[in-house]
Order: structure tokens, then sequence, then C-alpha cells
């Protein structure tokens, strides 16, 4: 019988470095999904305290990472309360320090830019340090290099990388892309998933594209 490794242990192999994030994830807005590891020789179960920054729940703002993601160490999430109100004179957050100061000021949170959810897609690869700023979404099969920060949205198997980040090219042509996206492997059931094993790691492209086309058939949008 098979053995496929489990989503559901916290550290999946012997190095005790690499972790799967949703199995030590306690806030309420934070969600990821199964395979997803977050690699850090030292804390990497400590993830959420160290590496998901200005994180208030009733703020609002989620972060959702998909499946079979790969985070690298250092790499920070920055929540929205960690901006600052942009639409007075000043910036200055005075109602955080109460007394007189809270008083004649509204509450700060309710005066914050609001820039949505950040969602992270499947297949995702982020580099050492990089910085995902409040709002962005990094679509499924994107790399981000390391020491990046993102602040736009980043396409579905793009290579972004720089400060701020910037398209570095594409992983794939048109339809490849458009193909691995309707097959969307990180979806398949686990013994589906273990026979695709050596599609999902051939080099031959060519290859895998004629595959593709017998196992999704004509995809719209893409040229073929």
């Amino acid at each position: 019988m098979n053995h496929i490794p489990s989503p559901d242990v916290l550290f999946p192999n012997e190095y005790g470095t690499t972790c799967f994030l949703k199995n030590c994830i306690t806030a309420p807005n934070i969600t990821v999904e199964d395979y997803t590891y977050y690699d850090d020789a030292g804390d990497p179960a400590g993830f959420e305290r160290n590496n998901v920054l200005f994180n208030y729940p009733e703020f609002g703002d989620r972060l959702v990472i998909g499946k079979f993601c790969a985070i690298a160490s250092g790499t920070q999430f920055i929540m929205g309360p960690a901006n600052h109100r942009l639409s007075s004179v000043t910036t200055y957050p005075f109602s955080v320090f109460g007394g007189a100061w809270s008083e004649r000021v509204p509450d700060h949170l309710s005066q914050l830019p609001r820039k949505g959810d950040t969602v992270v897609g499947n297949d995702v690869w982020i580099g050492r340090e990089s910085v995902i700023l409040p709002g962005v979404t990094i679509g499924d099969g994107a790399i981000i290099a390391a020491y990046s920060v993102v602040s736009r949205d980043v396409p579905p198997y793009t290579v972004y990388g720089g400060g701020p980040a910037r398209l570095l090219r594409r992983r794939f042509d048109e339809e490849l892309t458009a193909l691995l996206l309707a097959w969307r492997w990180w979806d398949l059931p686990p013994e589906e998933l273990l026979e695709a094993l050596p599609l999902l790691c051939d080099p031959d492209l060519e290859r895998v594209r004629l595959r593709l086309r017998e196992l999704c058939g004509p995809v719209p949008g893409s040229a073929s």
C-alpha cells in the first residue's frame, strides 16, 4: 500500500525545519490549505506569530493561502492594520495612545484604508525574505523571487521580483498556462496525484502539453 504523506501533520519530514502551516494556524481570518509549507531553521511553527504582521481579525481582512505552496524563510505578510490614515492632513495615529487624544478622534481601525483580502493561489513559491503587502492576489503557479516586495497583483504562472516586484518573465506560453489552470492538479485525489507526479516533474514541456491536451481537451482562450 502506498504511503502518501499526510497533510495533517505539523512536521512532515525528519528535518524539523518545515511545517505544514494549516496545522499551526489559530487566527480566524487566516486560511491555509493542504500541503502548503513554511521553511525556517528557527521556528517554522511560529509562522502566524512571526510572519503575519499587524493581524487584527476585527479589522475584517483575511489571509488566504492555497494548496502546495512553498514559503521560504523570512517571508512576511503585512495585514491591513499596518496602514495609516491617508485621507487627512496628518497620518499620525493619535487614537492608539489613549487619553484625551482618543476622545477627540475616531477609532484607529475605522480610519484605515481598506485594501481587501490577501490571497495566494495554489503551487506558489515565495522566495526568502519576501514581503507581501495588504490586498495583493498572487495567482496559481506564480514564483516570487527572494527579497521581493509584492505591492500589486501577480498573474498565474509568472515570475515576479524586485522592490516593488515587477514581471520578470512568464513561466509558460499561453496554451500551457491555460491547460495547467484547467487541470488544477492540486485538487486531484491523493491516488490520482500520485500517478500524476511523473508528469508534474517532467522537464519535457512539450510532452506535458500533449498529455494535458488529452486530459483537458480544448481550453477556451488558448492558442492550440
